[in-house]
């Protein structure tokens, strides 16, 4: 399920990269587009993800920062959908994109260094 749910949201970052893109070009179709397949695909991270906080429910370790992922995790999703919007509507986006990096990190720093079902080893 780890898998999954890396390629999901690899490829939810190039979709919201392209649809940025588009929309900052004044492309409003293939940025709409790709902006609507975007929305799928968080479909497919929500559901992964809710797969592995599931696991580590039954592992019953670090609950407190499973939780604090998960929600940094949906913030992640919530400030990608939110300066989307305002990037489509020719509006400033600075404050969502600063967020935008501040939930990854936190989402990259529990995920892959502290969880133990991360890529990095657990000190």
């Amino acid at each position: 399920m780890t898998h999954l749910h890396i390629t999901a949201w690899v490829l939810a970052f190039i979709l919201f990269g392209l649809s940025f893109m588009f929309y900052r070009q004044k492309s409003e179709k293939p940025g709409k587009i790709l902006h609507m397949i975007l929305r799928l695909d968080y479909l497919l991270i929500l559901y992964s993800g809710g797969e592995l906080l599931m696991e580590y429910f039954t592992l019953n370790t670090m609950l407190g920062e499973v939780i604090v992922k998960s929600f940094a995790g949906l913030w992640v999703i919530a400030a990608m959908e939110l300066s989307l919007v305002k990037v489509s509507k020719d509006k400033p986006a600075k404050s969502f994109l600063v967020q935008l990096g501040i939930a990854f990190v936190l989402v990259l720093v529990l995920g892959f260094g502290r969880l133990p079902m991360g890529v990095l080893p657990v000190g």
